[in-house]
């Protein structure tokens, strides 16, 4: 949206809807195996990360049936502000903590309007599908609060 890039090029995804033969398919340990990573502070992308390097689930959808936020939400152990929108926060904290430093750095500037423009529009879209409260805002002198 930001740059003058016309998109990325990548590999996708094989189209397939059963797991394959040689993987963990076993649902009710997976579920555990989420649980307790969740619950040692692991995100969800290093939750799927561990569970394809260590226990062989190459896909959690395809065991499971739902993505590991969604499984999670519905065991009740969910983590409050939604992965993404919590990493673009962090971003604008160390965004914010470097211009503390650097004042006359404009193109940093730029940056954290950019990143907080993206922060208002994810928050946004979560409150329009009820992820997080509805009179949530971002304000950036309660950003540390908010991540740390």
């Amino acid at each position: 949206m930001h740059s003058k890039g016309k998109g990325a090029s990548g590999s996708s995804k094989p189209h397939s809807s059963a797991p394959p033969e040689w993987s963990n398919a076993d649902k009710k340990e997976i579920e555990e195996i989420i649980v307790k990573l969740s619950d040692e502070g692991h995100t969800n992308a290093s939750i799927g990360t561990i569970l394809r390097d260590k226990h062989g689930v190459p896909d959690v959808r395809l065991v499971t049936g739902e993505r590991i936020s969604q499984t999670l939400n519905r065991l009740g152990e969910s983590t409050g502000l939604p992965e993404d929108l919590m990493s673009i926060m962090r971003r604008a904290l160390r965004l914010i903590d470097h211009l503390s430093q650097n004042s006359k750095d404009i193109h940093n500037r730029r940056q954290l309007e950019l990143c907080e423009s993206k922060i208002r529009r994810l928050s946004r879209y979560y409150r329009e599908n009820n992820q997080i409260d509805s009179d949530w805002t971002y304000k950036r002198d309660q950003l540390r609060l908010m991540v740390e």
